[in-house]
């Protein structure tokens, strides 16, 4: 039994004709008349009392209707489903960013995009970008905007942006040049991304230098957010690390001095997707709007810290 089938069988219900069916389907009456035939064949039962006048269903014919208009109804909600997704008049985008979003531009990405295609649902969720990497692994996320290092098992990594990581202390003196790893491992640091620990891609980073001196990165206090390490490192407890970005965001609190590594350090921003899988309709476009606004934010940038 197939759906072309069924339509057949049901326009000749309608019309009570081969002809009549023919005519709505724009086939040739003996097309209509065999696939009919076959089905009848197929089930072992007439479908159609036939007379001169009128072809009208058999009692098995009156069973098998409801059925036959709710199979080729399931095939049209189906089909429909699709096609909202390839014209962006439904599905959803499923979407990791990184916590610190706001500090590239990336706050109102979920207006923009209701904005530009009101029916596409959202799933965005801001985590580390462990956890952003891990979530895509899963298949929870299809796409997500992460921090370079992470570990790229099963993924697409397409890196977009870089900034750069200043070390950031209330001492003016220890800010008066650029921190090296050999002076960094005799500090007391603060630093933020606690659950994540050294997995963090910024730590992760600077663990690995401090291990080519011999050393490693051993933080005395830990806290979940970058406010809270910065305002305890404008206290004096201890120095920390931080994203241009944010400096030239104004989130630096006052009395705060950066300086850069002598060995810069950056932050490299990427896409992350699964590996060798297309990207929904809808979740191609909202990685295309925040790709946008991190060019737009890049370039605001640069155009800050060119020389006039």
């Amino acid at each position: 039994m197939t759906l072309q089938q069924l339509r057949y069988f049901l326009a000749t219900a309608h019309h009570g004709s081969f002809a009549g069916a023919a005519d709505e389907l724009l086939l040739k009456q003996p097309s209509v008349a065999e696939q009919i035939r076959r089905l009848e064949g197929e089930l072992g039962v007439p479908l159609f009392a036939r007379t001169k006048r009128r072809m009208t269903l058999t009692a098995a014919g009156e069973a098998l209707r409801p059925y036959a208009e709710q199979a080729l109804a399931t095939c049209r909600d189906g089909a429909d489903a699709v096609r909202a997704h390839r014209t962006l008049r439904g599905g959803v985008a499923s979407f990791g960013l990184p916590r610190n979003a706001e500090l590239y531009a990336l706050t109102d990405l979920a207006a923009e995009m209701h904005a530009r295609h009101p029916l596409v649902g959202m799933r965005l969720i801001g985590q580390n970008s462990v956890e952003v990497a891990e979530a895509i692994r899963a298949r929870s996320l299809e796409a997500g905007l992460v921090v370079l290092p992470v570990d790229d098992e099963g993924l697409d990594i397409e890196p977009v942006i870089r900034d750069e990581v200043l070390f950031a202390t209330a001492d003016p003196e220890r800010a008066a040049t650029p921190m090296t790893i050999e002076r960094l491992r005799d500090q007391r640091l603060v630093l933020y991304d606690a659950h994540y620990g050294n997995a963090d891609p910024t730590r992760r980073q600077l663990n690995e230098r401090l291990q080519q001196h011999g050393g490693r990165l051993a933080p005395d206090i830990e806290v979940e957010y970058l406010a809270g390490a910065l305002r305890l490192a404008a206290q004096g407890v201890g120095d920390t690390i931080v994203a241009r970005a944010a400096v030239d965001g104004g989130y630096l609190p006052d009395g705060l001095h950066t300086t850069p590594f002598a060995e810069p350090l950056y932050d490299t921003l990427a896409v992350a997707k699964q590996r060798n899988l297309p990207l929904s309709p809808a979740t191609r476009e909202l990685v295309s709007i925040a790709l946008e606004r991190l060019a737009a934010f890049d370039r605001a940038r640069n155009r800050s810290i060119s020389p006039a």
